[in-house]
């Protein structure tokens, strides 16, 4: 029990009594011990308002003396009691708090003062019921020593009209007084431009504030903190550096990555009155609306006519990505954060839903079915890829604004960050997009995916299908015309930053044709017959593909691959090193090793073709080798791994699938489960499991980096891109991370924090 703002003279608080300021209580002591008039203020915890009631029922006196004691600090010089006012002082706002109760009768007794009959008594016990029973830690039992500590304040009633007005604009983050949403900006003397500048120094926050005017005097009663758009904290950081109340160093840490991150997608302007029709995953950020389509060639046509379409799909796969990237949005009934359709959607930039379970698509009649509700091809949807919301019909989007504060404030972060921040891309559009968020360089280019056109999926699966090596080297020869054009783009867009180009890694069953119509076309480009590919494709196909033949065991078995991409990559090196000033800096990663011996295989020929390409000797071309860490027999190994190679990069996805022995793609169905129960805190997939694979990857760069001290060590996995877990990647002192290009502003921002 104590005066935080007393009538006369100034409150005078211990170390313990200041830590129990929460909520408004703080603002208000802050205020009035600045000199700033304040309505007078006094604070009883629950513990105390507990004790008094008890000793109530001892018929003793002795708290309720201190309690009247406190009463008296509202009395003002000309000694009489004023009407009282009672509110809560929550840490954060809660719409089921008790609102202010005002035009309390001072007590006229102190029998009175504790009476829970009697109106200042009942308002205060109100006051504290409606903290709801105990509070409690995430995760953990009830904390009664937190529940003790809950406050309600006992203020003297204001004369004068109450006002209320924001200290910033809660839209464009300019210093007020600003308006609250729906009411008309109040009347205001001009001492609350002193009162706003006090409040925005002491807070950082965007403030809700609640004063008495009379005539041309003000007195503080009270103030709350405000959720403002992204934009308008960004802007307010920045206006705070320009007016010297923060340092460059304050704005970097007090900004909420995640919340720069809404800043580069459109979003639902509002969604009031609309209801979700399902939720689903949201993979990837941002909000869209448009026409359903079913195919990626429907995509493409409306694409072409200028119109905006959301692809609905079961789950997407390599044939699908020319629909995606003609799509406004994407929606699959299927997969997960790491699934097909999140990652290629995160490095277009493309709002994604996905794993929404009541969904279920039929390509074929051009109908889908979202629970009971029925919609066909040329209905609308709004999608909204950040909490993974669908909603029927059309809803209003806002577009993103890059305002000047964004590249102001990741100027300031890069000043202090020491770890690099590269991009996963594989195309020159996304490269730019990337370049023009502070990209340092491409961390993960899948080479792959650069296979993703109908002319060259079937030159690809010619490869995949041919019977003998001279046959798939006749067809592995178009395909060297293909990369080396796609390599020399990247390498020029690139403008000498370094590019990893990961050799193949796909499971073989993403390239195969799957439908009649494709098994057909795929017969006719190889002349031969179609039940003749049918029995092939049998004889190649996989139980497990994810853990089957892929990535370093392709460029094994299929030796003439690695001898085509290698050969692309250098051909597209030397070519675009013959237009540009800057050398062409290549890395070249083998993916999914397990052993030394793969490595050191694939290194002895790779190594083998960049000699006899003549570019080592060239100062115009600069090439490492690596490797991708993503298995944890690889991690236990990287000691032996380590002293074959330039870098290891680790491919966070598979690693959290091999370690968890978790399907990734399969996860959603039981991972939501699992974070409801408690079993799991987090979605590993999401955050990295520190004390799994973060332990794994730990243990890898501390053998790595015994074996091989100049090892340069990256992160190019979907982690690399989320706050929480790069602040563990910082700890163990990595090189780079490598995310999709809207990321890369969060991890700037994320990793400047972290070297704070």
């Amino acid at each position: 029990m104590f005066a935080i703002a007393p009538a006369t003279g100034k409150a005078n608080l211990s170390a313990s009594q200041l830590k129990l300021l929460t909520g408004k209580a703080r603002w208000i002591f802050r205020v009035a011990e600045a000199g700033f008039p304040t309505v007078p203020t006094i604070a009883i915890t629950r513990a105390a308002w507990d004790a008094l009631i008890a000793e109530r029922g001892r018929y003793d006196t002795k708290l309720r003396t201190h309690w009247i004691a406190c009463l008296y600090k509202l009395v003002g010089k000309d000694g009489k009691p004023p009407h009282l006012v009672v509110r809560t002082s929550a840490g954060s706002h809660n719409g089921g708090l008790m609102p202010a109760r005002s035009g309390i009768a001072a007590p006229t007794s102190s029998e009175d003062s504790v009476d829970p009959t009697r109106p200042l008594a009942r308002a205060i016990k109100q006051a504290f019921e409606s903290y709801g029973f105990s509070a409690r830690s995430w995760g953990g039992p009830r904390q009664d020593d937190d529940r003790g500590r809950q406050i309600v304040l006992v203020q003297v009633a204001a004369e004068g009209e109450i006002a209320q007005f924001l200290t910033r604009n809660a839209s464009t983050g300019a210093l007020g007084p600003a308006p609250l949403a729906g009411q008309p900006p109040p009347r205001l003397p001009a001492e609350v431009e002193a009162l706003i500048a006090l409040l925005d120094s002491k807070s950082g926050r965007h403030m809700a504030c609640l004063v008495a005017v009379d005539g041309a005097h003000m007195q503080f009663l009270s103030a709350r903190p405000v959720q403002a758009s992204a934009g308008a904290e960004l802007a307010a950081a920045v206006d705070r550096v320009n007016r010297k109340v923060w340092t460059p160093h304050n704005a970097v840490t007090r900004v909420d990555p995640n919340r720069l991150a809404q800043m580069l997608h459109p979003h639902i302007r509002s969604s009031e009155g609309a209801t979700p029709i399902a939720m689903g995953l949201g993979v990837s950020p941002g909000a869209a609306s448009g026409i359903i389509v079913f195919n990626p060639e429907d995509a493409a046509r409306l694409r072409a006519r200028g119109k905006h379409c959301i692809l609905v799909v079961n789950e997407t796969g390599p044939a699908d990505i020319e629909g995606m990237k003609a799509a406004t949005g994407i929606l699959t009934a299927r997969g997960g954060m790491s699934s097909h359709a999140g990652v290629i959607a995160r490095i277009t930039g493309k709002p994604c839903v996905a794993g929404v379970r009541t969904l279920s698509v039929d390509p074929v009649e051009m109908i889908c079915r979202i629970g009971d509700r029925e919609l066909r091809a040329g209905d609308r949807l709004t999608i909204d890829g950040s909490d993974g919301a669908v909603y029927s019909g059309t809803l209003p989007l806002a577009q993103p604004q890059i305002v000047g504060a964004v590249g102001t404030l990741l100027g300031w972060s890069d000043a202090s960050r020491t770890i690099a921040v590269r991009t996963n891309v594989e195309t020159v559009e996304s490269a730019a997009t990337a370049l023009s968020f502070g990209a340092e360089g491409v961390g993960l280019a899948r080479s792959e995916h650069m296979f993703f056109s109908p002319e060259r999926m079937v030159a690809l699966r010619r490869v995949i299908l041919s019977e003998d090596e001279d046959d798939r080297s006749r067809a592995i020869a178009g395909l060297v015309d293909y990369q080396t054009g796609d390599y020399s783009a990247l390498f020029s867009a690139m403008k000498g930053l370094p590019v990893t180009v990961r050799l193949f890694d796909p499971p073989l069953h993403e390239f195969l044709p799957r439908t009649d119509e494709e098994v057909e076309e795929t017969a006719a480009s190889l002349g031969v017959a179609v039940r003749a590919l049918r029995l092939r494709l049998e004889r190649i196909a996989e139980i497990n593909p994810m853990l089957g033949h892929r990535g370093v065991r392709l460029a094994i078995t299929y030796p003439e691959i690695l001898q085509m991409q290698m050969q692309a990559v250098l051909a597209g090196a030397r070519a675009a090193s013959e237009r540009q000033g800057p050398p062409v800096a290549v890395e070249v990663m083998v993916p999914f090793v397990s052993t030394a011996t793969e490595v050191s295989w694939v290194r002895d020929r790779a190594m083998a073709i960049v000699d006899n390409s003549g570019l080592q000797r060239s100062e115009r071309v600069r090439f490492s080798f690596g490797t991708m860490i993503e298995l944890p027999r690889a991690c236990l190994r990287a000691g032996d791994i380590a002293s074959m190679v330039d870098f290891i990069s680790f491919g966070t996805n598979d690693l959290t699938q091999t370690t968890f022995g978790i399907s990734r793609d399969d996860a959603p169905t039981f991972l939501a489960a699992y974070q409801r129960k408690g079993i799991y805190e987090r979605d590993p997939f999401v955050t990295i499991d520190e004390k799994g694979v973060g332990e794994m990857i730990a243990i890898a760069i501390e053998r790595g980096r015994a074996a091989n001290p100049r090892l340069k060590i990256g992160i190019c996995g979907e982690h690399a891109g989320d706050p929480a877990s790069l602040g563990f990647f910082a700890r163990l002192g990595v090189d780079y991370v490598s995310c999709s290009p809207y990321r890369v502003p969060v991890a700037r921002l994320t990793l400047a924090q972290a070297s704070a």
